[in-house]
C-alpha cells in the first residue's frame, strides 16, 4: 500500500491535506507514490466512473515523451518551460531532453508546495545542461518569464510546454491572456507543446467523472472540445500531424501500420514563425 507521503518543514508544511490534489492523483494513476488518502480515494472513485483515466494518463506521458524528443532532435530545441510539470514520474522532461541532447537547459515550473518539496528529484540533470525549479503561478505569466530567465537565454528558441495544465483556466479569456504573455516575449522558432482531456462528444464516462471531481473541493479543470483546444494555436504553425488525440501524435510504427486507439485527450506542437 502507498504511504502517505510527510510534509518536510517549509514548503511541506503548507501542503493542504484535506483536499484531493490533481497533480497528487496523476502521479497516482501513473502508479507513483506521492500521494495521500484522500489523493487516492478521489483517484479511485474516479476510475470506477471512467476507467478509461488511467490509459489517458499513460497516453499523455507517452506523447511528452514523444514531443520532446522530436524538439531536441530534430527541431534543434535546446530550452524547454515546463510550466504546471506536476510531481517526479518516469521520463520528466529533463530525462527526456538530455537523453537526446546533452546541453539541455529545462525550467520546471509549479505552484504547488508538494512539488517543491519533491524539487530535489528533478534538479538532477546533465553537467553539460541545466535543470531549474521555479515556484509560480502559471496566472502570473511576467512572473514565470522572469523566473524562467535566471536560466534559459529567452533570446534564443524555447519550447513553451503547458502540459494537462490550461484546463484548469475555466475563462477562455484568461486562457487567452495567459498564453499571449507567455509566447509573445518568445523568439520565432520557439515552440508551444500543450495537451489537454477534451470533452468526448454527447458527454460521457468522462465527463461524468470530471464534474464528480470538480465537486469534490479540487481545483476544478474544465474539459473542452477538441475544437476549443486547437484554438490555443491560433497564428502559430502546426507541426504534422496537427492536433490529434495524444496516441496519434508521432506513434511508433506499428506492423500493419495503423494507429493506435484514440483517447479522450488532445495535443499538439506548434511553432512560432
Amino acid at each position: 500500500m502507498t504511504a502517505d507521503v510527510s510534509p518536510q518543514q517549509n514548503p511541506g508544511a503548507r501542503i493542504d491535506t484535506s483536499v484531493p490534489h490533481s497533480a497528487r492523483i496523476w502521479n497516482h494513476w501513473l502508479g507513483g507514490k506521492d500521494s495521500y488518502s484522500v489523493d487516492r480515494v478521489a483517484g479511485d472513485e474516479y476510475l470506477k466512473v471512467f476507467p478509461g483515466i488511467a490509459e489517458l494518463a499513460r497516453a499523455s506521458r507517452g506523447f511528452l515523451t514523444r514531443s520532446v524528443t522530436w524538439l531536441a532532435t530534430d527541431a534543434g530545441i535546446r530550452q524547454f518551460l515546463d510550466i504546471g510539470t506536476g510531481l517526479p514520474t518516469a521520463d520528466n522532461t529533463h530525462e527526456v531532453a538530455q537523453r537526446a541532447a546533452p546541453d539541455s537547459r529545462i525550467v520546471y515550473v509549479d505552484n504547488d508546495p508538494l512539488v517543491l518539496v519533491h524539487a530535489r528529484a528533478l534538479l538532477v540533470g546533465t553537467s553539460q545542461g541545466a535543470t531549474d525549479y521555479l515556484e509560480a503561478d502559471l496566472r502570473d505569466p511576467a512572473a514565470v518569464l522572469a523566473g524562467a530567465a535566471r536560466t534559459l537565454d529567452l533570446d534564443r528558441p524555447v519550447a513553451l510546454m503547458l502540459m494537462g495544465v490550461l484546463g484548469h483556466i475555466a475563462d477562455d479569456a484568461e486562457l487567452r491572456r495567459i498564453l499571449d504573455a507567455l509566447l509573445a516575449p518568445l523568439v520565432p522558432g520557439s515552440y508551444l507543446v500543450s495537451y489537454d482531456g477534451t470533452l468526448p462528444a454527447g458527454g460521457g464516462e468522462f465527463d461524468a467523472a470530471q464534474d464528480e471531481y470538480n465537486d469534490s473541493g479540487a481545483v476544478p479543470y474544465i474539459l473542452r472540445t477538441p475544437e476549443q483546444l486547437a484554438r490555443r494555436f491560433d497564428g502559430l504553425e502546426l507541426m504534422p500531424p496537427g492536433v490529434v488525440p495524444h496516441t496519434h501524435w508521432r506513434p511508433a510504427a506499428t506492423p500493419d501500420g495503423s494507429l493506435p486507439p484514440a483517447v479522450d485527450g488532445y495535443c499538439g506542437v506548434a511553432r512560432k514563425s
